[in-house]
C-alpha cells in the first residue's frame, strides 16, 4: 500500500508539473526607459508627418478646384487651342451651342484633370449618322459596303459588333428599352471609336502641355505633379487658399489664376 502511495504521490507530483508548464506565460521582456522614449518619439514624428502630409494635400486641392472652374468659365478656348485646334474652332462657333466639362479622375491623388464636350439642342434633340445604324442588313448599301472594305475588314467589323453586344448588352438602338438602357448607350456611343460607329468623345485626359504657361494654373498643375512651387505661385498663394466670403472674392481668385502673365 506504502509503495502504491507513493507512487500515486510521484504521478500527482508529474501531473502538477506539466500542468505548471502548459499554464506557463512568458512574461516580455522589459523595455528600456531609453528605448521606449525613443519608440515614443517615433509614434509622435509619425503622426506630426501625416498631419503634414494631409495640410499639403488639402493645399493642392484647393488650387486644382481653382484651376478647374478657370478652366471651365474662363480659358477653355486656350486650353482647347492646344488639345485639337480643329475642336477649338467648333466650340467657338455660335452656330454650335457647345459646353466644355472639366471633372478629376484617377485613383490616386493628386488627381489629374479630363474634359468632355457636351452639345447643347435646346431640347429639339439630334441625330448621329454612322454607317453601323444607316446600313441595315439583307440590303444592297450593305453588299457595296462589303465589296468596298474587302471581306476580311467586313467580317473584323461584325466580329467587333458582337463582342461589343456580349460585354456592354446595349450596344445598338434596338437594345433599347427602359431609360437606364438609354443612359447606359450614350455612354456607349461616347466612348466608342467612330470607326466602330460611336461618336469618340469620351472623357480626354489633359496634360501639364495643354494648360498655357503664361498663367498660373500651369504652375499650380507643375506643382501637384512635381511638388516644385514657382515663385509667381508662391506670392499668390496666401489669397488663393483664403475661403471666399462672396463671389467678387471667387471671382477675383479665378482671375489671378487665368490671367496672362509674362515674366522675366
Amino acid at each position: 500500500m506504502s509503495s502504491l502511495r507513493s507512487s500515486e504521490l510521484d504521478g500527482d507530483s508529474d501531473d502538477s508539473q506539466l500542468a505548471a508548464k502548459f499554464w506557463e506565460v512568458k512574461l516580455p521582456d522589459v523595455v528600456p526607459l531609453d528605448d521606449l522614449k525613443a519608440i515614443e518619439k517615433t509614434q509622435a514624428a509619425e503622426v506630426i508627418q501625416r498631419a503634414w502630409f494631409s495640410h499639403m494635400d488639402k493645399i493642392i486641392f484647393q488650387l486644382l478646384k481653382h484651376t478647374i472652374c478657370a478652366a471651365e468659365n474662363c480659358v477653355t478656348h486656350e486650353i482647347l487651342k492646344k488639345v485639337c485646334p480643329s475642336e477649338a474652332a467648333l466650340v467657338k462657333d455660335p452656330s454650335v451651342q457647345c459646353k466644355v466639362r472639366f471633372r478629376f479622375g484617377g485613383k490616386n491623388f493628386p488627381p489629374f484633370i479630363v474634359f468632355k464636350i457636351f452639345l447643347h439642342t435646346g431640347g429639339h434633340g439630334n441625330k448621329y449618322f454612322s454607317g453601323k445604324n444607316t446600313l441595315r442588313p439583307s440590303s444592297e448599301a450593305v453588299v457595296d459596303a462589303c465589296k468596298l472594305m474587302g471581306n476580311r475588314k467586313y467580317y473584323d467589323q461584325i466580329i467587333q459588333d458582337q463582342l461589343q453586344f456580349q460585354k456592354y448588352k446595349v450596344a445598338d438602338e434596338v437594345d433599347v428599352v427602359t431609360m437606364k438602357d438609354y443612359m447606359h448607350f450614350t455612354s456607349f456611343l461616347d466612348e466608342t471609336p467612330a470607326y466602330l460607329g460611336g461618336k469618340s468623345n469620351c472623357w480626354r485626359r489633359l496634360s501639364l502641355e495643354n494648360f498655357p504657361k503664361t498663367m498660373i494654373m500651369y504652375d499650380i498643375m507643375d506643382y501637384a505633379t512635381s511638388g516644385t512651387l514657382s515663385d509667381r505661385l508662391q506670392k499668390e498663394l496666401k489669397y488663393l487658399l483664403q475661403k471666399p466670403k462672396s463671389k467678387e472674392m471667387h471671382h477675383d481668385q479665378l482671375r489671378i489664376v487665368s490671367q496672362v502673365r509674362h515674366w522675366g
